[in-house]
This record gives structure tokens, sequence and C-alpha cells, in this order.
């Protein structure tokens, strides 16, 4: 990074790292940004100095300048954000920032840094790298126009206001384009893949705009990207961290509780329908475009996907993302001798295509690459037919489509063995040429339920990193209540479901809306959102809004805005991705209600894997795994209710093995310290105040 012309309280290089000090300059500097007469308070109004915002700042930077890992849980509202940007962005190093999903990778990108440089007067350049599928491939969108066959009659319209946009855009990011539904079946035939990625071979080469991403990001002094992309191009070594990994000395994991499930994704491998439809499409329309009469491309390709076809009939119908055991050398439920049938008339199918392939090969380079990916779709099969290798656990997970699937337990050892325990190669003071330790942050409000944070740092490698636990400052006691009833029936019983949507329905009444419905299972989201729409949209009075009816993006914004303009308030009903990121400060959020503890369901294949290897060890299973999942999922969920020092609401948990059980004991003592609430009537008359005043306390 160049330092010239920076603000006062920064020296030419923060640590020379020649001879050790007594201080940390870095940490000096720190104190100052932070303190109340600093940069921050300085450029905002708002800016309050906080002892825990301060206190996560100054720990990272000492680890940003001796090397190491250092793991993070900072609550809601302590401002971990620029708790660890400031020291990053200060220690004169490359910094590499992951976050969970893409769209807090894009407020970061465009609000937050930016937000704090301007702060601090650094000139320094930012780039934000995402995965391949982010982004338009022009070559791909070119072949979409001539597709033979369209998902629906409004796609070649969308193809063509698609084209409008690629030929103005500077990054040809997709999320630039926010009338695109994020689940559109016109993504896939849009955007590249590893598997259909031409390369330099591609006519569209110099412009393509992932390779743009790439070479801003291995310019830049702090890169953007996210736990996906990360994992993704670590495990197939692709250019992305290939190249800018070794150049950066500083990492940080925002949302860090969603690595290791994340990481396990890209760690081991997948055979997908999907995927295998995918290579069919490709090779069906490259065929009849680029060598037609050459092979009978008709021909071949659709007895491959017959074969696609029979493998799904046999596999049958399953709920979504149902996980079936694969423990012996055929899924669960499904006849071996079929099972192995299946796989080979898929080898011998895809033997064809690749026969085919082979007739074309010269003809252009969409063969060759096409070539590779029916090679690779064999190989796969040849594995899915040996034993899964120790320390991993495979199942076949079915849903819209079926994914053989196989992954590690955990992402430790390649914690360990590929990243912790690497150096980074910089200039000293002297520009001689020094070997350093990387600095790893890994930050979230949720790690676990003990000291050492044991939930995060034992799958992901890191119980011998430095651990560091940040409360709120919020006032949780007089902020919100919280409520168990103890009447409720078992969330065993049928009648649960429609317990809890009898609860959520005087709650939103009290309200005007304003609640968010937690649910633990798809099945309990069905049932609850139609009780709620019967309900409440016989009087047209409150909107439900039920997650799987419209694209997330939408629903959040919808849920959002709802009171504006003297609006009611919006009910949501809600499952999966919404227990975290969901952010809704203000009046449009005053109570989230959860159907019932979060365990993981025990029949999961990776689920029962894991509790299997604890057994083994001696430990118990509920205590060291099952009860830490719950701990961690009931915090987020709770973590939607109170976002800032002004709001007000109630947490209702409507399942009484929370106050009922010594386990349930452990769980509550992981909740913010909320006031109480006995009875639904005590409540319903707090939350009828919400309505009245903002002035009101619990």
């Amino acid at each position: 990074m160049e330092h010239q012309g920076l603000p006062r309280f920064l020296f030419n290089r923060l640590t020379s790292h020649d001879e050790p000090t007594l201080t940390n300059p870095l940490s000096d500097a720190v104190k100052e940004v932070f303190g109340s007469l600093g940069p921050l308070a300085r450029s905002s109004p708002h800016f309050k100095p906080r002892a825990g915002q301060t206190a996560m700042a100054i720990a990272v930077a000492d680890t940003v300048a001796e090397g190491g890992s250092l793991v993070v849980e900072a609550g809601t509202g302590v401002g971990k954000t620029f708790a660890y940007l400031v020291p990053a962005l200060l220690s004169g190093e490359r910094v590499l920032l992951s976050t969970a999903t893409k769209t807090l990778q894009d407020q970061l990108f465009a609000r937050d840094i930016p937000d704090l440089l301007a702060a601090l007067g650094l000139p320094l350049r930012l780039a934000m790298l995402k995965g391949r599928g982010s982004y338009v491939c022009q070559q791909r969108l070119a072949m979409a126009q001539q597709a033979p066959t369209l998902p629906d009659r409004t796609s070649l319209r969308t193809l063509a206001q698609m084209q409008t946009w690629a030929n103005t855009t500077r990054t040809g990011d997709l999320a630039e384009m926010p009338t695109l539904d994020e689940r559109s079946p016109l993504i896939p035939l849009i955007t590249s893949n590893r598997d259909n990625c031409l390369g330099s071979t591609c006519s569209f080469w110099k412009e393509c705009h992932v390779n743009a991403a790439r070479k801003e990001a291995m310019s830049a002094d702090v890169v953007v990207i996210n736990h996906h992309l990360f994992f993704a191009d670590l495990a197939m070594r692709e250019g992305g961290m290939a190249e800018l990994l070794p150049s950066v000395r500083v990492v940080v994991f925002d949302e860090a509780h969603q690595l290791n499930e994340t990481g396990i994704q890209f760690l081991g491998q997948q055979l997908g329908l999907g995927q295998m439809l995918d290579l069919a499409r490709d090779i069906l329309a490259c065929g009849l475009q680029l060598a037609k009469g050459l092979a009978d491309w008709q021909g071949v390709v659709g007895e491959f996907e017959k074969s696609l076809r029979d493998l799904r009939l046999l596999i049958g119908k399953h709920p979504p993302n149902t996980r079936l055991r694969w423990l012996a050398g055929y899924p669960q439920g499904i006849h071996p001798q079929d099972w192995g049938d299946a796989m080979l008339l898929l080898t011998q199918r895809s033997q064809g295509v690749l026969a085919s392939l082979e007739v074309v090969a010269d003809a252009a380079p969409e063969f060759v690459r096409l070539h590779e990916r029916v090679s690779d779709i064999i190989g796969l099969i040849a594995h899915f037919s040996q034993e899964c290798p120790a320390g991993s656990v495979r199942w076949l997970e079915v849903g819209a489509q079926a994914r053989c699937m196989e992954a590690p337990l955990d992402i430790a050892d390649v914690m360990q063995s590929r990243l912790l325990q690497t150096v980074v190669t910089v200039p000293d003071s002297q520009g001689n040429a020094v070997d350093l330790p990387r600095s790893w942050i890994f930050t979230s409000a949720t790690l676990g339920d003990d000291e050492r944070l044991s939930w995060f740092t034992e799958p992901c490698g890191l119980s011998q990193a430095t651990v560091l636990r940040v409360e709120s400052p919020f006032d949780y006691a007089s902020q919100a209540w919280l409520y168990v009833p103890r009447d409720m029936v078992s969330p065993k019983d049928a009648q649960h479901s429609a317990a809890v949507g009898e609860v959520a329905l005087q709650i939103a009444r009290a309200l005007g809306g304003r609640t968010l419905v937690l649910t633990t299972t798809s099945r309990a989201l069905r049932a609850i959102g139609l009780q709620l729409q019967a309900a409440l949209g016989e009087t047209g009075d409150l909107e439900v809004l039920v997650q799987g009816e419209s694209p997330k993006r939408q629903l959040m914004q919808r849920f959002r805005q709802a009171i504006e303009a003297g609006r009611q308030g919006c009910v949501l009903v809600a499952t999966a991705s919404f227990w975290e990121g969901f952010d809704v400060p203000g009046d449009a959020l005053q109570a989230v209600v959860i159907d019932k503890l979060p365990f993981p369901p025990p029949n999961d294949p990776v689920v029962e894997a894991r509790g299997q290897r604890l057994e083994a060890q001696g430990r118990s299973s509920f205590n060291d795994y099952f009860l830490p999942e719950a701990a961690v999922s009931l915090k987020q969920g709770a973590g939607r209710l109170i976002r800032r020092e002004s709001d007000r609401g109630a947490l209702v948990v409507c399942d009484n093995r929370l106050v009922s059980t010594g386990y349930g004991r452990r769980l509550l003592a992981n909740l913010p310290p909320m006031h109480r609430v006995q009875t639904l009537p005590e409540l319903l008359q707090a939350l009828a105040g919400l309505t009245k005043t903002d002035t009101n306390s619990c």
C-alpha cells in the first residue's frame, strides 16, 4: 500500500517488522480513531465511543501486528464491522475480507468501507470479487439468444433486455439488475461456471467481466469476497484465491459462523442431475449451432437425458432438501441392483456423448471444454461407485433435482494444513524480503455457548486461537420481553403448528403486523403461513408474507417498507436463511415468534455422522453437538429483534422445554437478558403500548 499524504496519526509504516517494540503503534492509532475526538467522531454526529468496539479493534490490531488467529464473538450493536475494518485498513497490509452473503458483500463494498476510507482519509484501492455465477458471460448470453429451447415465452424479451444492459455495464455484476429474480432460470444460461468456461479460447476473453474483476482484485489494497468464493476457489485451485491469497497478510471472515458449513460444501465431491442436464443442454446447443450434421446431437443427447430421467424416477419423490443416508454402496431406500444398473447406464450414455464430441473436437474450442466436462462426469460416477473415504460422509440430496454428495465432517484439517500455518513474504522498512505469519480474524455475533466458543473453533481447527467475547451494549432488560407459553402443546404434537399460529395471530393483531415468525421446518412454514393468511387475509388489514411465494429480496423489502406512509405492518413467516441476515431496525419489526427449539435433525446423515464421531471419542453428542447447535441457532433467530438502541419488542419461543428442562436453562442463559413475561395477556398489553408511543420501556 502507498501511505503518501495520510492523516497525522499514521506513520509511513506502522509496523517495521525489524525489531519488536514494547507497544503496538497500530493499537495506539486505533485508540485515537475510536476516541471521542477522533476522525470517526468528527465525520459523524451519530458516532459514540463504545468500550466493547474499541476493545475488539485493539485485539484485531494486536493480531494484525503479530500474526496468528483471533476469534471474536461481538454481540449485536458492538459495531464489529468498523472494529475490524479500522485496524485492517490502517495496518499498511493487503487485506482480504470475506462475508457470508453477496448482499453483505455489496454493503461493505458500496457503503461501509468507502465511508470509513473517507473518514480516515485513506487513499486505498478497493475491489470486490464474486463467483462466476454473479457476472454475465457474453459468450453464454450470445448462445442463449440462439438456444433452440428456452424456459418460457418471456425469455427472449428478457434476454434482449439483458443484452442492452450487458452492452453498457462496466462490471457485469448481475446485482446491478434489481428487476432480475435471483431464482430466474435464465441465470445459468447467461453466466459461466468452472465447467463451461472456455478460458482463453473464448471469443469474448478480452471483455470477460470475471477476468476484469480478478485483475482489479490483484491490484487492490482491500478485496471483498464471500465465503462461497473463498472455498470454491480454494478447492478448485482456480485463479482467484490461488493468485490472491499468497499476497495477502490480513484475512478477515465476517459472519464466520457460516464458515464450516460453507467450507464442507466445496471440499468434498458432488454429482447432480441439474449439473448433468445443464451439460446436456450445452452439448445440444453447441452441436446444432457449430457442428450440425456432424453427429446425431438430438439422438445422443436424448439418450443421455433419458438415463437421467430414469435415475430421477428411481430415486422417487421426497420433500425438498431431503437427505438420504448412503451407508453402503447405494443410497437408503433404493435397491442396490437397480442403483447399480442406473449408474452403469448413465456411464454408457456419457461415453456415447464423449464419442460424438471426439469427432468434432477440432471444430470449435467449445467442444474441447464439453469433452472435458463429460470426462469429469464419468470420473465422478466412478468415484461414487466406490466406498466413501474415511472421515467423510456421503448422502443423496433430493428435491427439485437430486445430487450425490460427499463431504468432510468439518474443515479443521484443511484450515490447519493449508491455511492457518502459512506465511506471507513482505518487504521490511529497508526493502528486504521477510516472511511473516498471516493474520486471521474470525468474527460474528454468535459463535458458541461456552467461553472458548468451541462450537465454532473445534470444527474450524481454531482451538489454539485467541478468543474474545464482547457483549452487546443494548439494554435488553428494558428493550425486550421474553415470553415462553407454558401451556403450549409439545413440539411433537400434531397440533403444535396450529397453536403457534394462534399465538402469532394474537401478537400480530396487537401490533398491527410487525411480526416475524421463524419456523424450524418447511412443513411448519406452510401450515402457519396458510393459517395466518386465512385468518388475516379475510379482513385485508394485514398482509401475510410467506417465504417461497416471492424472492427473498422482495419479501425483505416489502416487510421493511410496510409501515411507511402510515400503512400497517406485515407478518412474515419464514425459515432457514431468515434466521440470520434479516436486519430490520426500527418499528417495522417488534415481535419475533419462534416455533420450537432449533435442534439439528437427528436423522440427517451429516448430523448423524458428527454425533457418531463424538460418541466414538467418548463424548456426548447431545451436550457437545446438539445443544451448542441449538444455542447458536436460537440466538441467531432472537438476534433479529433488537438491532439498535431505540428498538423495542418481544421474543416468543413456543417451546416450553426452554423453561422446563435442565438443558433449556443452558439455552436460556445463552440468550440476551430480556425481561420475562409470564402470560400472553400480559405480553399483549405490553405490545399494544408499542403502537401508541415510541417512548415506552419494558
